[in-house]
């Protein structure tokens, strides 16, 4: 168990921590949680940085991460769109939710194939994923009454992001295309 690994368990463990910290009866409980959200989502690139730079990939590491990069956003997502005032971001959530399975069952399929690397993470993928995580750094930042310039900026950055997750799914479809139409299954 190397110090990658480790972060991305510490994200895993971040996300009740920020989740109980945002629920506090207190005017500082979202900007906190929100820190907390921050700190889980630098794990996220630290962990492969550093898994990269020491030699220590592993399986399980590679299990892991993108799972727990699918934990926090779905539970960061649930959290803003159960906000009464800020509702509208349920559309954007939707579509990033829908993405992440969509583009997780295409992976699995296409790892039975032996074909993962077809559907490899892109740069759009990547630069997806920061504004997606800066927007809901700023949306769980957000309090009713305070700083609307939070709320501006992250929902329109969570719309972006959303619109990013429409077009790398729409790439990784493109480049597994010929395997999901050649009319061979395997079950």
């Amino acid at each position: 168990m190397g110090i990658p690994n480790l972060l991305t368990l510490l994200r895993i463990v971040l996300i009740p921590v920020f989740v109980l910290i945002y629920y506090l009866p207190f005017h500082w409980a979202h900007p906190i949680a929100a820190l907390f959200f921050a700190l889980a989502a630098m794990t996220d690139w630290l962990d492969g940085y550093l898994a990269r730079k020491l030699g220590q990939t592993s399986a399980l590491g590679a299990f892991l991460d993108p799972v727990a990069d699918k934990l926090i956003v779905s539970v960061a997502l649930v959290l803003i769109t159960a906000s009464p005032d800020i509702h509208y971001v349920a559309i954007p959530a939707a579509i990033i939710v829908g993405r992440e399975i969509v583009i997780s069952a295409l992976r699995e399929w296409m790892a039975e194939l032996g074909k993962r690397t077809s559907v490899a993470v892109s740069l759009v993928g990547k630069f997806k994923t920061l504004i997606q995580m800066v927007s809901l750094i700023l949306l769980l930042a957000f309090q009713p009454g305070s700083y609307i310039v939070l709320l501006f900026m992250g929902t329109s950055l969570l719309y972006i992001a959303a619109a990013l997750t429409i077009w790398s799914m729409v790439m990784y479809l493109k480049a597994a295309w010929p395997d999901l139409v050649d009319g061979k299954v395997s079950q």
